[in-house]
């Protein structure tokens, strides 16, 4: 959801990313009315840290603790703040102004529980990529390396280190990072840098019909998604048909 400057958030022209196991929520502020920051929910396919023993095959087992603990706040600030949205919001739209008091104060202490978990993690993450490059499965495990990468995801407020940790994917053997992923940080950072995606990660509503956001080379955007180990993009315009209906109209 991108939220205008007086203060209300739409999806008039709303920004989803649904390639299972995710969906995004954009809204603004910095303030939260004046700088951009991002909303993600993750179906959380990471698991947490009491969930998962530690492999002895792990370089780095502390490092790979932290960031799955990291990463459960990261859920559950978002899962608050969503769970908020879908109850107070009318027609995918909050306007602060006609909050009550109480509503108001609600939403506003969500917000900040998401944007004071993302500031946190992006520092942190940004102090261990410092140190040991960037986490692969090597260093943190498969689990530890998909919670790094979620944590970037989360960066939006620090483009160039979104791109630096993109390079260090990128430079990095392949069976060390999740090729999904890569595709998917790949996305977001091209298209924050006013660029166009490759593989068709990231979703507009408008018009009352789900598109992809500018698209390089959309006819053979499927052959890359397969590539990454993604499915047809057709699939997820009628997984979002079926759970947010055909898009927002003007």
């Amino acid at each position: 959801m991108n939220w205008d400057q007086n203060g209300t958030a739409n999806v008039k022209a709303s920004v989803v990313n649904l390639e299972t196991p995710s969906t995004n929520f954009f809204i603004g502020g910095g303030t939260m009315e004046q700088r951009a920051c991002t909303i993600f929910l993750f179906v959380c396919t990471v698991a947490t840290a009491k969930d998962v023993p530690a492999s002895d095959s792990v370089k780095l087992p502390e490092v790979r603790l932290e960031l799955l603990g990291r990463v459960k706040v990261d859920q559950e600030s978002r899962h608050a703040w969503i769970a908020w949205m879908k109850e107070h919001g009318k027609q995918g739209k909050v306007n602060v102004a006609d909050l009550s008091a109480d509503r108001k104060a609600e939403f506003e202490k969500l917000s900040a529980a998401v944007k004071k978990a993302d500031e946190e993690n992006t520092a942190r993450l940004g102090e261990i990529v410092a140190k040991h490059g960037w986490p692969t499965k090597t260093l943190v495990g498969k689990d530890g390396a998909h919670a790094a990468w979620l944590l970037v995801q989360h960066s939006d407020a620090n483009v160039q280190f979104q791109r630096k940790c993109l390079d260090l994917m990128v430079k990095a053997p392949k069976d060390e990072e999740s090729q999904t992923d890569l595709a998917y940080l790949t996305d977001r950072v091209l298209l924050a840098e006013g660029k166009k995606q490759l593989f068709g990660t990231q979703f507009t509503s408008s018009g009352g019909k789900w598109e992809p956001r500018p698209l390089e080379d959309p006819a053979n955007v499927d052959k890359r998604r397969a590539e990454v180990g993604l499915p047809p993009l057709a699939e997820y315009v009628k997984v979002l048909e079926s759970q947010y209906g055909n898009g927002s109209k003007k």
